[in-house]
């Protein structure tokens, strides 16, 4: 499981993909007070489409997720595609995460380790360099 912590930039509306797959995408800034925010993209799936709903643009979350990865071959081009599947969302500040506790299946299936859990903090411990990475 990982977590970051940031302000709701773009919340999208929800896109039906196929007759049996929908998703919705938002955007979380990170670092915001530094010289380089990150502006992260998260992407709700199937039954998680409506955990972003009472949130506004402009509030500080807490986002959950797993790490996708995918691999894509077409006509002897190998590509890789990463996801970050958000399955929890909390405002910073309240104990209450909203969630979809009725899909602990797909949570952990598609959780990488339970028992190591990574929070990002937003430093980078760049110092004063001005490269954006």
């Amino acid at each position: 499981m990982f977590q970051v912590q940031g302000i709701l930039k773009v919340k999208n509306n929800e896109v039906q993909v196929s007759d049996r797959f929908k998703k919705r995408e938002f955007v979380l800034t990170t670092e915001a007070n530094s010289q380089y925010p990150q502006h992260v993209q998260f992407q709700l799936v199937q039954d998680k489409c409506s955990l972003i709903n009472d949130f506004n643009v402009g509030e500080e979350l807490k986002v959950s997720f797993n790490l996708r990865g995918r691999e894509w071959a077409k006509d002897s081009e190998v590509r890789y595609f990463n996801t970050l599947d958000a399955w929890r969302i909390e405002r910073v500040g309240n104990s209450t995460p909203v969630s979809n506790q009725s899909s602990n299946t797909t949570q952990n299936n598609n959780t990488m380790d339970n028992n190591n859990s990574t929070v990002f903090s937003g430093n980078t411990g760049g110092g004063n360099d001005d490269l954006p990475f």
